[in-house]
Formats: C-alpha cells, structure tokens, sequence
C-alpha cells in the first residue's frame, strides 16, 4: 500500500508509542473492542482468505511447475490452459496474481530472516550448481546463459525458493482465517481480544512447521530448501513477511519520487515505512498498484453481511474499496499484535524482573515501529463511518 503522505488523512486519534507499548505489555489489543470491529476484521479476513488459497496454490505451482521457465507466460493459470479460462484471465475476470508477485519480491528484496541466511551459504549454493547441471543437460538456452551470466541462474533459484516459502506460509494463514470465520459464526469468537488470540494460537501451533522445497528435473528429486536447512514457518518466513510487507514494503511509482536527490526514499531500507500498517487508506485503482489489485480480489469474495455494512456506510458501493483497504489495515495490526503477543520474550504475568525488563525491551522496540503507523483506524468507528 503506497505512503501518499504521511498525515493525509491522519486524524487526531492516533495513539502514541507511549500507549502502544502500554497496551502490549497490558495484554490490551491494538485495536479497539468493538462489534462493528469483530464484523470487519473477521469479515475482511474471511476474504483474504479465500485470496490467500488462490495466491499459496499458485506460488507453489510456480515453484514446482515453472521452475526455471524462461517464457512462463501461462504462469497465472495453475496448469489449466482452457481456452474459458484464458479468456477471462485476459479480460481481467480473475484472482490478481501479480499482487502475491508483489509481496513475495518485497520479501526477496529486503532479505531478512533465517531463510535468507541460509540462501547465502555454501550449501545451497552445491545446490544451486546440482540444480543448474541437470538443468542445462535438456535446456540449451540455460545452457548458453550459466556461462555468460553465472549470477543469473542461482538468483532465480532464490527467487523461487522465496516463492514456494511464500505459498506455504499463506497455505497455514489462509486456513487460519478461514476457521477464524468459522469461529465466529460458531459463536467461539465474538470480540477482539478473541480474534487477537485465535490468530495467535494458530501461528505458535504453525510455529515449528517445516518449510522444504525441492523440484524434479528428468525423474531426479534435486533439494532448494533441504530439511538439514531447518528452516520454520515462524521465525523464517512469518516474521520476515511481516518485516518485509507489514512494515517496510516498497515505494511504487507515481506515488514517491524516484530521484535520489529530491531524498524522498530512503537508502536505509530497514527504515522503510511503505508498508499496510503505515499505509493511507487510498487504493487508486490505477494500473500497477498492487493494493488496488488486493482491494479488488478481496471484492470478489467479501462475506455478504461485511458487504451490506459497508452499503450503510458513507458513499455505498462508491468506495467500498476504500472501506475494505481501511478494514483490512485494522485486520493486519490484529495479525501484527497476535505475532508479537506470540513472540513475547516471557509470559507477561512473570514476576522476575529480568523477564520484565525482557518484555518492556521488546515491546519497545515495536512501539518505535508502530507508535508512527496508522494508529488512527485503532479507534472505535460510530454509525456512518465517523470516528469516535
């Protein structure tokens, strides 16, 4: 989600990094408790959920399927070339794949975490060589590019690596947020502080998952992500993803100038706030920017009840994406203070003072971060879509 500016439509309710770290070392959820929260956060998550089966199903099939494909044109369509399908793919009638494209080479290019430590070492780079000399044996194009570019290859390998590790963490949320909406109309989960815990139970029950890859060339099982690796689903592809999609993301075009010396991006990437948490809730719509693409895939499948609140609100269908751009940042810090609710240090009830001086540390740190995102969608909403 692009930063258009930083105060736009920034109210005054924010709160500060005073009250966010207040509020995580309390147990208090980011996000106000309110029922019109529940409907949206549940509602809006339910959505992304069924787009986040379509984006995991894809990216895997991208990994395995069109592994080193230099001309993957068919990409988007999961092995299915009929000719109906095609067409609607080509009218636009479909899931935009190209905003998981979007999230995975945020995740690539900032380049943190465990997964990232090990796609350096020596061992995947054997690999990589394994790979590429099996490759080239049927490939003639590879063939005649490993030796012209010996970089090339390796990083596409990477590239894809971080594609398939990206499908299986959204493979683990997309059912967590699926069961959430279940959850609720079950009656298990009726308020926010429930939604937060929810979240946060199924990443710590996900937290340990292995996250393998390997592919097949000529009937040979060649590994990418080898179990040696021991590579997790929390700490090396869930908070890496926050890192790389919560928080930094990426400046686009047309939004923030790309001249070095106008300054406006800077070179720190660690210091990048164009993420959905710091997001203004203003998906243009326009060509090539991912959150538009999102807004639109999650359109597509909002739950009926979240659709006719946003109909009583404001301009209607007017600018029902604006409302779920909104309602989908106010899911993500849910997700946000699940993760960091999960990665506490030690239990918030310790009594031992080196454990609390641990948490107050952590929850510091995280308060830097989020004491200058869009803490105004914390606040609880009145009637028509006022803010309280």
């Amino acid at each position: 989600m692009p930063v258009i500016s930083q105060d736009l439509v920034q109210s005054n309710l924010a709160i500060d990094q005073a009250e966010v770290k207040r509020r995580l070392l309390a147990g208090e959820t980011l996000l106000t408790d309110t029922p019109d929260h529940v409907l949206e956060v549940v509602g809006v998550l339910e959505s992304y959920g069924e787009v986040l089966d379509a984006y995991s199903i894809n990216l895997i099939y991208q990994a395995e399927e069109q592994f080193l494909n230099p001309f993957p044109i068919f990409k988007f369509l999961d092995g299915d070339l009929n000719p109906a399908k095609i067409w609607r793919h080509l009218n636009h009638d479909r899931i935009n794949f190209e905003y998981a494209e979007y999230c995975q080479k945020a995740m690539f290019w900032h380049a943190t975490g465990g997964m990232d430590a090990y796609l350096d070492s020596a061992e995947f780079a054997d690999n990589c060589r394994r790979i590429i000399a099996a490759k080239r044996r049927r490939d003639p194009l590879l063939a005649l590019l490993n030796p012209l570019f010996p970089g090339f290859l390796p990083e596409l390998i990477r590239s894809a690596a971080t594609t398939h590790a990206l499908g299986q963490f959204w493979r683990v949320m997309s059912d967590l947020f699926l069961d959430l909406a279940a959850a609720e109309r079950e009656g298990r989960v009726c308020s926010i502080p429930q939604v937060v815990d929810f979240i946060k139970d199924g990443l710590v029950a996900a937290a340990a998952n292995p996250i393998e890859y390997s592919v097949e060339i000529d009937g040979e099982r060649f590994w990418v992500l080898p179990p040696q690796a021991g590579l997790t689903f929390l700490v090396d592809v869930a908070v890496p993803y926050v890192e790389a999609v919560f928080l930094r993301g990426m400046p686009f075009l047309g939004t923030v100038s790309f001249n070095a010396q106008a300054q406006q991006i800077s070179p720190d990437q660690a210091k990048f706030t164009y993420g959905a948490l710091y997001a203004d809730p203003l998906p243009s719509m326009g060509a090539g920017i991912p959150p538009s693409l999102l807004m639109q895939d999650m359109y597509r499948h909002l739950p009926e009840k979240l659709h006719q609140w946003y109909l009583e609100r404001t301009r209607g269908e007017g600018d029902v994406r604006v409302k779920i751009c909104m309602s989908f940042q106010k899911s993500m810090f849910c997700v946000t203070n699940a993760a960091i609710n999960g990665t506490m240090p030690h239990p918030l009830t310790s009594s031992d003072t080196a454990a609390q001086a641990a948490n107050a540390a952590y929850a510091e740190a995280w308060a830097q971060r989020l004491g200058i995102a869009r803490t105004d969608c914390l606040a609880a909403s009145l009637p028509g879509g006022l803010k309280s």
